[in-house]
């Protein structure tokens, strides 16, 4: 009996409404941020941050914004590359424009500005829905993609047209740039992704997170009880864009440090971080983190088995590569179209019972 709530009570509502109310969760959770914050830094190298960290670190938040609006309001989008370019594009303007402000916090702006945007384009939702909302977001993806190659004034007249991050520092160590020690930017996507995390699993408990779910079971009926649809449906869109604009920030000045939109934010990036949320299970925070870890984790286990250790020539272990993951994707979802999520749900199910069947 690993996983046990025997004996665990509470005395007050503070600690029956504690984000992990069960002792172990709460265990879990805090070696789990030790382990993250005190132990990572002090191992990973250029590879492993580069090649693992950053990346599950990043499109860990880009799927919780995206699972926000279509695993608990049920307002499928197709838009997410181009909501990540808004908040690339806005953290590189404010970061030539301000360059003696933190760049933590042109992150958060970019996230605001991404959302006021988010918004914008989320009014159709008022509405359609479904397969015709999935058009309409679609469109905002080829829109901004449009936008941002066609207007010099996005990427400062540039002759490339390719924005690059200028060197930044956060109490003095570099965060961006060529300078930087692998565990700096590292710190701060981890630090991005913990509070990304905590203020979206409290968002969805609470309040607002129950009318995003009244919506996404039926909207008629929430309606009749109480729920604006407005204003549920546009502050869904409001986060949501807020996470994945801090995701595509991050991506831009913390990660590549050099983008051109149409390969970096295309189409491809919307369905990648669509697929992440959909493997690792709608309505989830969790199964955001689980399907931007396969997702991110897979490819590279593959190259490395099919290039590194077989010998294969890259190209061909690339078109492999793409042919394994769609397969695998298929097939996990036959056996499991709940995601990881539900995996890892009946798993603790099972571990409240260890070592008895039943």
């Amino acid at each position: 009996m690993f996983y046990r709530e025997a004996g665990d009570f509470k005395t007050t509502y503070q600690e029956d409404n504690q984000t992990f109310p069960i002792k172990f969760d709460r265990y879990r959770y805090y070696a789990v941020l030790f382990v993250a914050f005190a132990v990572i830094p002090f191992m990973i190298n250029d590879y492993w941050v580069n090649a693992i960290f950053l990346p599950f670190l990043i499109y860990s938040i880009a799927a919780i914004g995206l699972n926000i609006l279509v695993g608990y309001t049920g307002q499928v989008s197709l838009g997410t590359g181009g909501f990540m370019a808004v908040g690339a594009y806005a953290v590189y303007k404010l970061m030539t424009a301000f360059p003696e402000v933190s760049i933590l916090i042109h992150v958060v702006l970019a996230g605001g500005i991404t959302s006021i945007v988010g918004v914008l384009f989320g009014l159709p939702s008022l509405r359609i829905k479904g397969f015709y909302l999935a058009v309409a977001t679609l469109a905002a993806q080829f829109f901004l993609v449009w936008l941002f190659n066609r207007v010099p004034w996005f990427y400062n007249y540039s002759a490339s047209g390719q924005i690059s991050a200028p060197e930044r520092t956060v109490a003095g160590i570099p965060v961006t740039g060529a300078n930087t020690e692998a565990w700096a930017p590292y710190l701060v996507c981890l630090v991005f992704v913990t509070l990304s995390a905590l203020i979206a699993r409290n968002l969805t408990r609470g309040a607002v997170g129950r009318r995003w779910m009244a919506i996404r079971d039926m909207d008629i009926a929430a309606e009749i009880i109480g729920v604006n649809p407005l204003t549920a449906k546009l502050t869904a869109f409001a986060v949501s864009s807020f996470f994945v604009g801090i995701a595509g920030a991050l991506f831009f000045a913390v990660y590549l440090g050099a983008v051109e939109v149409g390969e970096v934010f295309g189409i491809n990036k919307s369905f990648l971080v669509l697929f992440m949320i959909i493997i690792g299970g709608l309505g989830s925070i969790f199964g955001s983190f689980a399907g931007a870890a396969f997702l991110v984790l897979l490819p590279v286990f593959l190259k490395n088995v099919l290039v590194g250790t077989l010998g294969w020539p890259t190209d061909l272990a690339a078109h492999l590569e793409f042919m394994i993951v769609g397969g695998l994707i298929i097939t996990f979802l036959i056996a499991e179209p709940h995601g990881l999520a539900q995996l890892w749900r009946v798993a603790k199910e099972k571990l409240r019972l260890w070592p008895f069947p039943y």
